[in-house]
């Protein structure tokens, strides 16, 4: 794959950027995936442990979710596309793609953790920069045939450095981590559901049989501009993190995950592979996509890690 075709706005998103064609974007959504680089020389493949799955489910013929994750790069990116014929799938699979390659290859010297002038994270700032152009890019490739049109996707991206995650998301793609015997949800859906729940119009218990399951308040490409959540967590060894598309966690209760993750806590593997088989075993109706970060050690940023993995990655 070139991924010269993943181009970035380095203009203001407001100003016209050329769209992909249908073939580059269906080029680019085939890429997701760390194969043909070689590792950066760096802790965090030593630190964390990823599993990566994705199912298309018992239901649906097509898999329009997306994944991504590369331990020696700190990095997980989850997607779960939406649109008509196979435009949810090449919206899914631009976000990973697009995402996975700028990141770190367009970063300037300035470390993560850093913060720049403004009083910014420097990882919240790329982030949002980053997932800003790869807004644009999806909403003006949809623009360039009638069949896209309208495409989007919802969005959980895990970066890992310094011995903390940052979490950016948009819709109901989520996050959540076991700690010890704990296991909480870090991310807060964007969906007219969860609006309702937050308000009190519906209980958790009605909410389980809601007609608005899937109706998101924020998603990638859909507009033209789009405000990602950003947020920073501590890290510790033995944590497990799970990044997850909506088919695992409309299927499966969060008491039911978090058991199944507390019992295979030290093979992220096999985690993910009961996730998946629990989420068919109950219906499958949608695609299941789901990763999972064992935290083994501590990732302290050390003189010249940031170079390194940059080196790695290029």
């Amino acid at each position: 794959m070139d991924f010269a075709k993943a181009r970035t706005m380095e203009a203001q998103i407001d100003q016209p950027v050329e769209p992909m064609t249908p073939g580059e974007a269906l080029e680019l959504a085939a890429c997701t995936g760390p194969e043909d680089r070689p590792a950066p020389g760096n802790g965090l493949a030593e630190a964390l442990q990823m599993a990566v799955r994705t199912d298309a489910g018992e239901v649906r013929p097509d898999n329009e979710d997306a994944v991504f994750g590369d331990a020696a790069l700190g990095l997980a990116i989850l997607a779960d596309g939406m649109g008509g014929y196979r435009a949810g799938e090449v919206a899914s699979g631009m976000a990973t793609a697009l995402l996975a390659q700028s990141l770190v290859a367009t970063l300037d010297d300035r470390e993560p953790q850093q913060f720049d002038a403004d009083g910014e994270r420097v990882a919240h700032r790329q982030l949002r920069e980053r997932i800003e152009r790869a807004n644009a890019e999806i909403y003006f490739a949809a623009q360039s045939e009638p069949q896209y049109y309208g495409m989007g996707t919802t969005l959980v991206v895990a970066w890992f450095y310094d011995n903390m995650v940052t979490l950016a998301h948009l819709g109901d793609s989520r996050a959540y981590r076991l700690r010890g015997n704990l296991f909480e949800r870090l991310t807060h859906d964007h969906s007219l559901l969860q609006q309702q729940l937050d308000s009190g119009i519906i209980s958790a218990e009605e909410a389980r049989f809601s007609r608005s399951k899937n109706l998101v308040t924020r998603a990638l490409g859909v507009d033209l501009t789009v405000e990602p959540e950003i947020r920073d967590f501590s890290v510790r060894p033995g944590d497990v993190y799970l990044l997850c598309s909506d088919g695992l966690n409309d299927m499966v209760g969060d008491v039911e995950i978090a058991a199944a993750m507390r019992a295979l806590a030290g093979d992220p593997a096999a985690a993910a592979q009961r996730l998946v088989q629990m989420a068919n075993e109950n219906g499958g109706r949608d695609n299941i996509s789901v990763i999972l970060v064992r935290v083994r050690g501590e990732f302290p940023a050390s003189a010249g890690w940031w170079q390194d993995l940059r080196a790695g990655f290029g």
